[in-house]
C-alpha cells in the first residue's frame, strides 16, 4: 500500500506539472492515464467515486 500510495502522489505531481506548464503531449496524458488507474486501484477509489456522485446529485438539483 506504501508503494501504490507513493506512486499515486507522483503521478499526481507529474500531472499537475504537466497541466501547468501549458501543453499536454502523448507522453503527459500517459501519465494522466496511468495516474487515474493507479487511483482506481488505491483505497482512496471508493471515496473519490462517492465525492463525484455527490458533485453530479449536487449539480443536478440545481435549478436555472
Amino acid at each position: 500500500m506504501v508503494i501504490s500510495l507513493s506512486v499515486v502522489v507522483l503521478l499526481l505531481v507529474l500531472a499537475w506539472i504537466f497541466l501547468r506548464s501549458g501543453g499536454l503531449k502523448f507522453s503527459h496524458a500517459l501519465v494522466c492515464v496511468l495516474l487515474g488507474f493507479h487511483l482506481a486501484g488505491s483505497g482512496m477509489a471508493a471515496t473519490i467515486h462517492d465525492g463525484v456522485a455527490a458533485t453530479a446529485e449536487a449539480v443536478r438539483t440545481i435549478e436555472p
